[in-house]
């Protein structure tokens, strides 16, 4: 008895002290986009009538443990065999090596872009214009582009042809080989902010030339300039998203939704209770996310009764739902407002729900 259990206390001493290279994933919190948090409406709408909601339209989160978090062993036993955490290899969060600082502010970057995704899926649902053009997203430091181009310019034309999509930029630089010129057409960024704030169309534009660089990716060597180009975009009237310490862009459908109950008369849920996640896009494509059942957990804790779904999440989802909730599969914000629709007028039995094949 005695040897049994010193050699117990030595085991359970040995996984205290013992680190491994994973890192463990938890339900977060989940927010009403339609309510109010920490004091102040998550969705703030001026310059445009709004309307009284009700129910819940939340978006969902995931807790992640730091990147310089040390688990061990122990710790990581107790995750495996927890039905609410999910211990996953560190390089699957963190991967390169990537710190805390790099993955917030990657995270924060698209957060942003998933909120003016979500405006602009939102008001083109409804049929507002929304006005948008290609900019310079992010300068890589040390790049060719670095002193250049800078971030907000705006990408009129590469070598001559008009740009319309951000893929167009990418596309146009790699005709060219290492080495050789390209010229970018583009509003430089302070020209473009002081034509925004006087509600003008920027026209002076300026030529910017260019020696492309050699990628350092494996395979086949292409030609580069070292930016990223994304979309800007100027909105009617003023939205804004007032939420805090959260990242990534899984919380775009749920803004989207919440964007269009305030701007439309009565309500979107029939006052129920309805939780989702997922990305989207400027057209209200709806993109998969990860740790979906921790959301859905997350989401059943709080009392949600229903959860939209990414169609690519739905098999994962659906292996281990929890009890009393329902799985909505979603591909686009039209299939979501369907499927808000069939909620108010209690028509459950019509709602495309996930299933294990999907």
């Amino acid at each position: 008895m005695l040897a049994s259990t010193l050699m117990l206390i030595a085991l359970l001493c040995a996984g205290v002290l013992i680190n491994v290279p994973y890192s463990e994933m938890s339900p977060g919190p989940t927010v009403n986009t339609l309510g109010d948090h920490d004091g102040e409406p998550v969705l703030q709408i001026s310059g445009h009538k709004t309307y009284a909601t009700s129910g819940h339209l939340n978006m969902t989160t995931v807790r992640v443990t730091s990147a310089d978090y040390k688990m061990n062993l122990v710790e990581a036993v107790y995750g495996w065999l927890s039905h609410d955490n999910k211990v996953v290899p560190h390089d699957t969060l963190y991967p390169d090596g990537k710190t805390e600082q790099q993955s917030t502010q990657e995270n924060a970057e698209e957060f942003s872009e998933s909120q003016e995704s979500a405006k602009v899926a939102a008001l083109k649902e409804l049929g507002v214009p929304v006005k948008s053009w290609v900019i310079v997203s992010t300068v890589l430091k040390g790049s060719p582009s670095e002193g250049r181009l800078h971030a907000g310019d705006v990408i009129k034309a590469v070598d001559g042809t008009a740009i319309k999509e951000p893929a167009d930029v990418a596309t146009l630089v790699t005709k060219h080989k290492p080495g050789e010129k390209v010229v970018f057409t583009v509003v430089p960024a302070k020209e473009q902010a002081a034509a925004e704030k006087a509600n003008k169309t920027a026209t002076k534009t300026q030529n910017v030339t260019i020696t492309t660089a050699t990628s350092d990716d494996s395979g086949t060597k292409r030609a580069i300039v070292g930016i990223s180009a994304g979309t800007d975009h100027t909105f009617p009237f003023s939205i804004d998203i007032k939420l805090a310490d959260v990242g990534g862009p899984s919380a775009g459908l749920m803004f989207s939704l919440g964007i269009y109950d305030k701007l439309t008369p009565g309500s979107l849920t029939g006052g129920k209770f309805v939780a989702g996640t997922g990305t989207i896009d400027d057209d209200g494509t709806v993109g998969p996310i990860g740790g979906i059942s921790l959301k859905t957990i997350g989401a059943r804790s709080k009392g949600a009764q229903y959860f939209l779904t990414p169609a690519d999440n739905c098999a994962e989802a659906a292996k281990d739902t929890p009890s009393g909730l329902t799985l909505i599969k979603v591909k686009t914000i039209d299939d979501a407002l369907g499927a808000l629709k069939d909620i108010r007028s209690g028509d459950t039995g019509a709602l495309p729900k996930c299933t294990t094949k999907g």
